[in-house]
């Protein structure tokens, strides 16, 4: 039985057809579900879910340290980016 190993990725803004995905403050708004209140009761992005650009295009980078923590958050970025056919590139978190 082979155990899967998660992968840090980027969920890049732009459908495997090279549209770009609507509207334009998805990146904010899916890592706003992944949100967290601080110490200063405040809400921040997750360490591990943050919003950036990706060769000029917006995405989401998703650090797969989030598996660990839940597991379910992990697999509901995957399927984000399958179910709307968005190009998903590697990233190396240092």
């Amino acid at each position: 039985m082979s155990s899967f190993v998660a992968e840090s990725f980027i969920i890049v803004g732009l459908t495997l057809e090279g549209r770009r995905f609507r509207p334009s403050d998805w990146a904010e708004r899916l890592c706003g579900i992944m949100s967290v209140f601080g110490a200063e009761r405040r809400m921040a992005y997750s360490p591990y879910v943050q919003p950036g650009t990706h060769e000029g295009e917006k995405g989401v980078f998703v650090d797969a340290r989030i598996r660990d923590i839940e597991p379910m958050a992990y697999a509901f970025l995957v399927n984000f980016a399958k179910d709307n056919n968005l190009k998903v590139a590697a990233w190396n978190p240092a």
